[in-house]
């Protein structure tokens, strides 16, 4: 089943719109958003893999640190609509460098942190600049392709946060154990610019949608006529649902994987110094669901977020049993059912945001990706936190079934909103 099948499409083109030639497709420009995904996400995640360390250094409990993944996500929840509507009008290029050069300065603050409150103040200040990153880049490759593309050009820049799962967070743990915390944070600052630069070199500016119609820099639309539009999108309940089930999704998935780090020192036994090549495990895991969205999902996304959920559903079942006073799961069977776990959800944010690229028509697109951007880190907050309720509270054996019982309530709402959208086809 297509997008457009599943979910009703109105595009802001007119159906007279001529047809141009289709330009080069540009790998350079994508690839190196790619790599900034890639340090925004590692920047995102780092006190995930660096929990111990962090805790150690700056004498709070393992669940404080969990919740500065709360306070950087809630930070974006919060700022990123109002600041992508204040920044609407500016240079799509020039925000994605300026936010990566913001980047580079919260990690400096957070490696120079005296206490943990200033490193909840750094970790804000990368929140905010995290969240006009998303509401650009969300939409970026949208701006920079014609539709029938989307769907390539969003697997190659999402690739970079897979990357940052499969490279990005174990090199980063690994860097902690060997260097420091402090260090490692001060390393990801300084690629932070490098990246910075290569945007500035590399990526195609566009124009983008700024309130009622715009032109896009080599894509087909760039030759869309002028029409009259309605005040309120057609488009815009079925962005609702999408972020819906992106929220719920990313709840349940935080709420364990913010705490993965003391689930397999303390639930499956692993030693402290075999958590980054765990962690490694499961980011090659999550680039194998990459690659099946982009062979096998991509045209059928309904298909893909049905099994996708249910095999997240079923791995991390299995992980919970593992937690069990007497475990009937050895650790050989723990280790696969967490790479199929990270299989799993490596196929979830490619393939919800195809679905929300494919559906907002091409007037809401930047705001559909704040919208959708405020959900998924709405989702990771919230996840971190009810996960650190549930450490201090009942305890790590729990944490996985509520996991499994959100991705339950996923699974129900994309199959509800399919039968729901089937009927209004075209």
């Amino acid at each position: 089943m297509s997008l457009t099948a599943s979910i009703p499409i109105q595009r802001a083109d007119g159906p007279d719109t001529p047809s141009v030639a289709a330009p080069p497709f540009p790998w350079v420009g994508l690839i190196v958003l790619g790599a900034a995904v890639f340090l925004s996400i590692t920047s995102e995640m780092m006190p995930v893999g660096l929990l111990p360390e962090m805790s150690a250094s700056l004498d709070v409990d393992r669940s404080q640190i969990g919740l500065l993944v709360s306070w950087f996500a809630f930070t974006v929840v919060v700022t990123s609509t109002g600041l992508a509507h204040l920044t609407r009008r500016f240079s799509r290029h020039g925000l994605v460098v300026a936010v990566l050069l913001i980047f580079a300065l919260s990690n400096v603050l957070t490696a120079i942190a005296p206490t943990y409150e200033f490193v909840v103040a750094s970790r804000i200040l990368g929140g905010m600049a995290h969240g006009i990153f998303w509401s650009v880049v969300g939409a970026y490759a949208g701006h920079l392709v014609p539709k029938e593309q989307i769907g390539r050009a969003v697997s190659i820049t999402v690739a970079g946060g897979t990357l940052a799962f499969i490279f990005g967070v174990p090199v980063a743990t690994l860097a902690g154990h060997l260097l420091g915390w402090r260090l490692t944070f001060i390393l990801l600052a300084g690629l932070m610019v490098v990246g910075a630069v290569l945007v500035w070199r590399f990526v195609p500016k566009v124009t983008h949608h700024a309130g009622r119609q715009a032109r896009t820099s080599g894509s087909a639309e760039a030759s869309a006529v002028v029409v009259a539009e309605p005040r309120r999108d057609p488009t815009t309940a079925a962005v609702a649902l999408i972020c819906a089930i992106t929220a719920i999704t990313m709840v349940g998935h935080y709420t364990f994987y913010t705490y993965v780090t003391p689930f397999l020192t303390d639930g499956l036994g692993v030693a402290i110094t075999d958590v980054p090549m765990m962690l490694f495990l499961f980011g090659i895991a999550g680039a194998v669901g990459l690659l099946l969205v982009g062979t096998v999902f991509g045209p059928r996304p309904q298909l893909g977020l049905v099994v996708g959920v249910a095999a997240s559903a079923v791995a991390v079942t299995v992980l919970a049993l593992t937690l069990l006073p007497v475990s009937v799961v050895s650790l050989p069977v723990a280790v696969v059912a967490f790479m199929l776990w990270g299989l799993a959800f490596g196929t979830l944010p490619p393939l919800l945001q195809t679905r929300m690229l494919h559906t907002a028509s091409a007037r809401i697109r930047d705001t559909a990706s704040a919208f959708y951007t405020t959900a998924f880190n709405a989702g990771i907050g919230a996840g971190a936190l009810l996960g650190a309720l549930l450490l201090d509270t009942v305890g790590l054996s729990v944490i996985p079934w509520v996991y499994v019982g959100l991705l339950a309530l996923s699974l129900a709402l994309v199959l509800v909103t399919d039968r729901l959208s089937r009927p209004h086809a075209a």
